[in-house]
Parts: C-alpha cells; structure tokens; sequence
C-alpha cells in the first residue's frame, strides 16, 4: 500500500472513527510498512473499542518488533486461552519467550505446535530448541524416578558368569568390597561407590557383569541406554540423566550401569554443538556428586570405543578405574554354550570341542553360530515334525560359516594400543594379542 492509499484510509476513519475493519486495514498496512509505532496507535485504538483477536496479535506482533518481549508475551498468552490451537499466536508466543531466555516454557509451546502439525518448521526454533543428537522420538518422556520398570533385582551373581576372573576380581575390589565393608572405609574418609569403566569388543559380556555386579551385592540394578536419555529437545537430555542418578540415589544401594557410555560421553573437542558439551558437562557433575550424595551408587560403563570418551571421566572419583573385557576364555566359551543350548534338543555336546574352535569368539558369535545350527535343524525337522537333535558336528560346521567378530575391533584397538597408549591404559590389548611395546 502507498501513501496515497493510507492517507485515503486515514480521511474515511475521519468521517468513521469507529469502522474497526478499516481501522484494523490501515494498522496492518502501517506494520507491513515498518511503521511500527503509528501500528500501534492504531491497533491500541481498536483495542479501546473492543476485545479484538487480530489487534491483539498485531499489537503483540508490534512489541515483538520492539523487542518488549515481556509484554508481547502477556498478550499472546492472554490469546492462547481464547484461541488454544491458532498456529500463528502458538509460534509468535515461542519465539518471543526464547528471546525472554524461557527456553524450557518455549520448548513447551513449539512442541504444542508440532503437535499440531509434525512437519511445521522454523528456523529459529529449529536452531535453539532442538538438539542434534536427538533420541528416536520427538516427545520423549523425562525419565521417571518413580517408575520401577527401570529397576530391576537381578537374580544372577558372579556364580553365573564363567571365566572373566581378572574382571570379577577388579569389580570385588574397587565395588563389593567397599559395600559389604562401609565401616572400614569409613574410617578411613573413603566413599563407597564410584565408577568403573568396562571396555572390549562388542558382545563379550559387559552387561551381564554390570548385572551379576548388581545380584552379587544384592543390590538394585538399571541399565540406561542412549534411547533413555538423549531427547531432541534441549535441555531434556540434562533432566533425564539428573533423574537416573536421583533414581539410583534414591534405591541405593544401586548399581548403575550406562551401555555405550562413548555416545554420551564423547569428547568435548570433537563436539561442535553445545547441546553435546552440556549433557557431558550434567554427566561429570552427577559423578562427582557435588549436590547430591553419591554413597551406595555403584556406576558402571559399558563402551567399545574407550579412545572416544571425554579424558575428564577418567579422573579420580569418576570412572578411574578401566578394565579390560577380552573375548570370553575357554572356561567361559564352554559356560556360554551350556547356557545358550539348556532346554534344546541336543545329542552328546563335546564342549571342550566347541570351546577349542572358537577361539576370540565373542558371546553374541557364539549366539550366531546356534542360530545358524537352529535354522539347519529346523530345515530337517520339518520333512517329518520330529525335532532333530542338535550334535557336535552340527555346530562346528556352523563355526565356518560364522567368523569371530572381534577380529575387527582388535584390528582398530592395537592402533590405539600403539600409538596412543602414553598412560599404559591399553596394555591389556597389547598382552592378549601377545604384543610387546
């Protein structure tokens, strides 16, 4: 609209001062035209005629633009009791709360949104309300302290766990026996509780140790995941952690046990959004038990990748103990067997045999290798219903077909071991593969 045109509306609002449409046309021509406190005027004499929803958004638009987000923010909330689900009031009423740094309150409004509509974008919103590294749902629960699906009382204990007798030793010392003995470190001023870092190839069994940890002390048990912590929205990552830790505390004594503890963890050197350097910054603060007390949580970490993780979870009172967890030993293997073939047709199992053969295989390879001896029987089974019984031979031909899957990670792991191994941390790889620095 040209000047010609306003000064045209501004006469007619002479001879009719009260035709709100017209005056609300020539409010929102002034605004459109950056004029922003003759949009006013105009918007506030529409308001003195009447409890107008469009004047009241112009009017909230005009503060927006002046950056009084404070009063903009009263007026759209006054808005959103009357109109609850107008997509504009909704988006405008977000921004304005971050810019008033109400980031949780503006999270609330944009997922009001989204909720409305799942593919509704804005750059902004997008930019400061969402994290990067985000869980696999948009509207992710904060996790609950109260909900007792997360704990468990593990009814394994050391008894179940075959071979690993380093492991299970380290774990008595630095864990079970400060718990079974809070007197004696008591007087001495030591804490029970603290963190020990489990590392190794993937499917070696760190998470039934972290579990028989937890039935050996009789101790409650949670094992948190990625999926139990990272959400998209900024901040909520931070309130996840915070209440497994409150959970833990508030179930001591717990073990606590965080599976591919490198993703939440990564170094912060490597990380290029903030939302990752606060969620290790939450981690370390709940480790050192600053504003909470720590006694009686027993924190286990579980990572493939151990070179990834920040070095500040390696200080004292943090994960400052590291344990190797090779592939499960020849007592072990024959443990994993027994256990993954009890209830199922079987004929005279040479274990010792099967041991032998699958050697730096890890327990989820040898899991594959009776699937895949299953999947044969099945076949045969199925020419006259009679179960087929599963035999030595049956298994080591399977053994051929599936190769150890540690092989990989021991691959990448020697470089480290080599190369960037200045504390001696990794030594323990360098002994199993039998390699001398």
């Amino acid at each position: 609209m040209d000047d010609h045109s306003l000064e045209t509306l501004k006469e007619a609002l002479k001879h009719s001062p009260n035709n709100i449409p017209l005056r609300l046309l020539l409010a929102e021509s002034l605004y459109n035209l950056h004029r922003i406190d003759e949009a006013e005027k105009e918007y506030l004499q529409i308001l003195a005629l009447e409890d107008h929803v469009k004047a009241k958004l112009g009017l909230a638009k005009v503060y927006f633009k002046k950056e009084n987000y404070s009063t903009c923010n009263v007026i759209l909330e006054d808005l959103i009791k009357k109109t609850p689900d107008n997509m504009e009031i909704l988006v405008l009423h977000a921004k304005a709360l971050l810019r008033e740094n109400l980031t949780a309150e503006a999270i609330d409004v944009y997922q009001q949104v989204l909720r409305l509509n799942p593919a509704f974008k804005e750059d902004e919103l997008d930019a400061r309300l969402r994290s990067t590294s985000q869980g696999p749902s948009g509207d992710q629960e904060v996790y609950d302290k109260e909900n007792s699906a997360f704990l468990e009382k593990p009814s394994v204990n050391f008894g179940d766990v075959g071979g690993m007798q380093t492991v299970k030793k380290e774990i008595e010392l630095k864990i079970i026996h400060p718990l079974n003995h809070p007197e004696l470190y008591k007087a001495y001023g030591k804490k029970t509780g603290g963190g020990i870092l489990l590392y190794g190839p993937p499917g070696c069994g760190k998470t039934h140790i972290a579990r028989a940890t937890a039935g050996q002390v009789n101790a409650r048990f949670i094992s948190v995941g990625l999926n139990d912590i990272l959400d998209m929205w900024v901040g909520n990552s931070e309130k996840n952690l915070h209440e497994v830790f409150q959970t833990a505390r508030a179930n001591a004594p717990c073990v606590l046990f965080f599976d591919e503890i490198d993703a939440l963890g990564a170094s912060r050197s490597d990380m290029k959004q903030s939302s990752g350097r606060h969620l290790i910054n939450q981690f370390l603060q709940e480790l050192d038990g600053i504003e909470n007390n720590n006694d009686g949580v027993l924190i286990l970490g579980a990572t493939n990748t151990p070179w990834h993780l920040d070095p500040a979870f390696r200080r004292p009172g943090r994960f400052d103990r590291i344990i190797f967890v090779p592939p499960p030993d020849a007592e072990a293997r024959e443990a994993i067997f027994k256990l993954k073939l009890k209830n199922k047709p079987i004929d005279g199992i040479d274990y010792p045999a099967l041991s032998k053969q699958t050697n730096d295989y890890s327990g989820a390879d040898i899991e594959a290798i009776i699937d895949i001896t299953i999947e044969q029987k099945l076949e045969e089974s199925f020419k006259d219903g009679i179960p087929k019984p599963i035999k030595t031979k049956d298994l080591l031909l399977a053994c051929t077909k599936h190769k150890a899957s540690t092989k990989e990670w021991f691959s990448a792991a020697k470089n480290f071991a080599l190369y960037a191994n200045d504390s001696g941390l990794y030594d323990d790889i360098l002994s199993f593969l039998k390699i001398k620095k």
